[in-house]
């Protein structure tokens, strides 16, 4: 495989994936295909063309990389890919209901411009066209996905918990809680997709778990980065409020880190997010606690052992480094 920059191997992916993807999308009822295509920013609500961002496709990318890494043909993990978005979208039409976030990339999400029941509507149209997509690929594949699945949910359920529990005292959140979270969450798509491709891609048994593995490592790397910049991200850039974590107060790695500090500072950051505490003397001391190293320091880790996995070498940096 040519060694290309992340953002050429995200571009090659996309391009390759797309007309598959959209082919699927256009085998739904045309109203639950039209939130669907607004959903991956192929048009406006009422169906009028648009190329709003979609995301930067790291998960097609790696399903194409895990085929690749296979001896295979790109085009070998193209059905892996497409089952992975779509379940990924899935994941985010449910999300964003759950969470009730207004939006979305710059863009009202889909609960919001549709409304609640047909925005679940389309998030179960799109898993079940996710399983429709490997249905030829045999029984292993779709026992993949669903696995994944079952630890995204497992890992969602978990997370929505942690904001029920306290900050401090026995019952509070540990970060090895927090790992294990965003495991299940973010990284147990992530290695579905390298591992699905490399499946299909006719890899053995070995390499198809040591992608599963990088791919989880890289998950949660990729969470506790959002993490960050969650709480020190631009906002220009991300797209979220400045601060907009710690408004919300949710138990994010950095602060899960600086809470376990034995320091005083993490007896004052933990009344602070238990009252009224202004976001930016929080963020403060969650520095100073040395929560954003920490977090810094774990993503590292977890894409250094995602590097034993060759193939994924041209994301790892870039998806550590974006706009920290």
């Amino acid at each position: 495989m040519t060694t290309l920059a992340a953002p050429e191997v995200l571009t090659r992916c996309r391009a390759l994936v797309r007309p598959a993807l959209q082919e699927a999308v256009g085998r739904l009822h045309p109203w639950v295909g039209e939130m669907a295509a607004y959903s991956f920013g192929w048009c406006e609500v009422g169906g009028a063309p648009a190329e709003a961002s979609g995301g930067k496709g790291v998960r097609q990318a790696l399903a194409v990389l895990g085929a690749e890494a296979a001896g295979a043909p790109a085009r070998a993990g193209v059905p892996a890919a497409v089952a992975v978005e779509l379940v990924h979208v899935f994941s985010l039409l449910h999300d964003d209901i759950m969470d009730g976030d207004p939006a979305r990339r710059g863009r009202p999400t889909v609960w919001k411009a549709y409304g609640t029941g047909p925005a679940v509507l389309a998030g179960d149209a799109l898993f079940a066209l996710a399983v429709e997509t490997l249905a030829d690929a045999g029984s292993d594949a779709l026992r993949r996905l669903s696995a994944a699945l079952s630890d995204l949910v497992r890992g969602q359920a978990d997370d929505l918990l942690f904001a029920t529990r306290p900050w401090i005292g026995p019952e509070r959140v540990r970060p090895d809680e927090y790992r294990a979270m965003a495991e299940h969450k973010t990284g147990a798509l992530l290695g579905c997709a390298a591992a699905l491709g490399a499946l299909l891609g006719g890899a053995p048994p070995a390499t198809v778990a040591a992608l599963d593995r990088a791919g989880r490592h890289l998950g949660v790397a990729f969470q506790i980065v959002d993490d960050v910049l969650g709480i020190w991200g631009d906002p220009l850039t991300t797209g979220k409020p400045v601060h907009g974590d710690l408004r919300e107060r949710k138990k994010t790695f950095p602060v899960l880190t600086a809470l376990d500090s034995p320091t005083p500072a993490a007896a004052r950051l933990a009344r602070l997010l238990e009252s009224d505490g202004a976001p930016q003397e929080i963020a403060a001391l969650i520095e100073e606690c040395g929560g954003r190293t920490a977090a810094l320091a774990e993503a590292r880790l977890r894409m250094a052992r995602a590097e034993t996995a060759y193939e994924l070498r041209p994301l790892l940096d870039y998806l550590l480094r974006r706009d920290l």
